[in-house]
């Protein structure tokens, strides 16, 4: 446990930030029981760190953290027992796919801690408002609309249009975190910092903070080496309070450096991130693996240390030539005879919808979120492509005309940044290319939808944690969507447990047997294609529906008017999987995740 320090004064910040020895000293001496600490989010969360936050406070339950999303390591601030309240937009794992955690399956009752839950666009407004010194953001996100308004009272606000009094406009206060930590490429002793895009959440929790950021970087480098680049820094100065090195800072997360200071970029660790996920499945190897790496480590020199001088070099991106990382992803021929699995006819059944709707409406942008929907997105980009069709990809954290690298599915990886015509961050890329963008087609996925297609992401029926909103209320409030999910009376429900994001510019749904499509808001969906599905999710050929009505019958609980079978009076089949599209898909994704 630690003792309370005292605040910094003025005067001894005149000289500059402090420079702490590591991320553990930095901790001790700025933060404080009760404080509300904020963990920035580019694609490099500060995780050395949220380690010594665990480390210094395991135990107190007292602090406030947010940040935009608890994944990978950041489940440490649940086991360390540090954490009173987190405030964020996502809960659970992201590689290799999204999917609860079992840490969190009491999350609702506030075990084990409380959680104030936003969407990603609306959350970073807040950061922004309290950045800017503005007493309320606006949002277009509907959040009051949805179940995501439950708990804001204090901070969410409706008030009348001023120039339409029939229309309402929701008000947002601003998170104003005490202290913000921040993991940067380089910085120099007066405590600028340099970042390197895609920023995520960029530098607005940075001004947010009402006393200032605790920063730490790959390394500190002479005043002169920042000069040379000014264009660079994101942080100033005059908010850093302490710096501190610390190399892989951000590990098992990635870092991009674009080589800046002679500073090497890292990969996202897969093999680390999935042994997260592994020892989370119980609480004994759960509490096994915090002792090994967080809790039982004194430092980060320690971690790194443990971690060793191999696995470090093989992270290590972009590889130098012949190094392990350059040859770890080899475009390796894929055997694209076998049948498709039902997880795959899903996703080429969505790519084709996806396609289908740029050419007839001329979407220019797709936003792909994360899962089956990203990999619908980026196939539907290259079969467009073949056709002499271009669509721009972007995914939430900032990445923007993506050109995925064959054999990474993970949608936030290094690799695709670096094959990306724009690289920005949460506002411009939910703000701008989405909310702000009638050309641009939102591409989502589902753990409940109703026949209104309003979308549940956050709890199921029996009261366990999903994951939240991410950036799909934001999405599915601004712009016309497909939602792709594999359909089942569990998740094709009559009524949601969470309205999490609303339904009203859904167009289509799209299931592993066919493509759901509606007039408008308000219509019924009918199923307007048909492709038989396929063995799956315990189902043998025998457990097959043998046509279309049965398919909806038996594979989805939505309730039809007028005693309609679901099944529209025009249904169209759908070709079989093409070699073509298999191939393409089992290119991006050699490795069978989305199999």
């Amino acid at each position: 446990m630690t003792t309370t320090p005292a605040y910094p004064r003025a005067a001894d910040r005149r000289t500059g930030p402090h420079l702490a020895a590591g991320p553990d000293d930095l901790i001790r001496r700025f933060v404080r029981e009760g404080d509300h600490v904020h963990a920035a989010a580019t694609m490099s969360r500060p995780n050395a760190l949220l380690n010594a936050v665990c480390r210094t406070f395991a135990g107190s339950r007292s602090l406030t953290v947010s940040t935009t999303a608890v994944h990978s390591s950041a489940h440490a601030l649940a086991l360390s027992g540090a954490v009173r309240k987190v405030i964020t937009g996502f809960v659970g794992d992201t590689y290799p796919s999204p999917r609860p955690n079992r840490l969190y399956r009491e999350l609702a009752e506030g075990r084990p801690f409380e959680m104030e839950m936003w969407s990603l666009l609306s959350y970073t407004q807040r950061l922004m408002a309290g950045a800017l010194g503005q007493p309320f953001a606006t949002t277009g996100s509907m959040l009051a609309e949805t179940d995501l308004r439950h708990g804001k009272e204090g901070s969410l606000h409706l008030v009348p249009h001023p120039e339409d009094p029939e229309r309402t406009v929701t008000l947002l206060s601003p998170l104003r975190p005490r202290l913000t930590l921040f993991h940067g490429v380089v910085a120099d002793r007066r405590g600028n910092v340099v970042a390197c895009p895609p920023l995520g959440e960029g530098p607005w929790a940075a001004y947010a903070a009402t006393d200032g950021v605790l920063a730490s970087v790959e390394a500190i480098v002479d005043d002169e080496v920042i000069a040379a680049m000014p264009d660079r820094v994101v942080i100033p100065a005059a908010r850093v309070l302490g710096l501190c090195e610390a190399p892989l800072g951000a590990h098992p997360q990635s870092l991009r450096t674009g080589g800046l200071a002679g500073i090497d970029g890292y990969l996202d660790d897969y093999g680390f991130l999935t042994d997260i996920v592994a020892a989370c499945k119980s609480p004994e190897t759960a509490a096994a693996w915090y002792e090994e790496w967080v809790g039982g480590v004194p430092d980060h020199a320690a971690y790194l240390e443990k971690l060793g001088g191999k696995r470090r070099t093989e992270l290590v991106f972009p590889a130098p030539p012949g190094g392990p990382a350059a040859a770890g992803r080899t475009a390796a021929p894929v055997d694209a005879s076998a049948a498709p699995t039902e997880q795959e006819q899903l996703i080429v059944l969505g790519a084709r919808a996806v396609a289908d709707l740029v050419r007839e409406r001329g979407y220019d942008t797709l936003l792909a979120g994360i899962g089956t929907s990203h990999m619908s997105a980026w196939l539907a980009a290259r079969l467009l492509a073949e056709d002499g069709v271009q669509v721009q990809v972007a995914a939430e954290l900032g990445l923007q005309s993506m050109d995925p690298e064959p054999g990474d599915v993970f949608l936030f990886s290094q690799r695709h940044a670096e094959r990306s015509q724009m690289l920005a961050g949460v506002a411009e890329t939910l703000g701008g290319a989405v909310a702000a963008n009638p050309r641009c087609l939102g591409v989502l996925s589902a753990a409940e939808i109703d026949p209104d297609a309003n979308i549940n992401t956050t709890l199921l029926p029996d009261g366990r944690w999903i994951t939240g909103s991410g950036g799909a209320n934001d999405i599915a409030s601004s712009v016309d969507c497909v939602v792709i999910a594999v359909a089942s009376a569990r998740r094709y429900v009559p009524r949601l447990t969470h309205l999490t994001s609303p339904g009203l510019r859904v167009r289509d749904v799209v299931s592993q047997f066919g493509r759901f499509t509606r007039t408008g808001a308000g219509a019924a969906f009918e199923l307007t294609s048909w492709l038989p599905p396929v063995p799956g999710r315990g189902r043998t050929e025998a457990d097959l529906p043998d046509g279309p009505e049965a398919a909806v019958r038996d594979l989805t609980g939505w309730d039809f008017p007028d005693a309609s079978t679901g099944v529209g009076a025009f249904l169209t089949d759908e070709k079989a999987v093409t070699t073509e599209e298999l191939s393409l898909l089992r290119t991006m994704d050699p490795e069978g995740f989305y199999r």
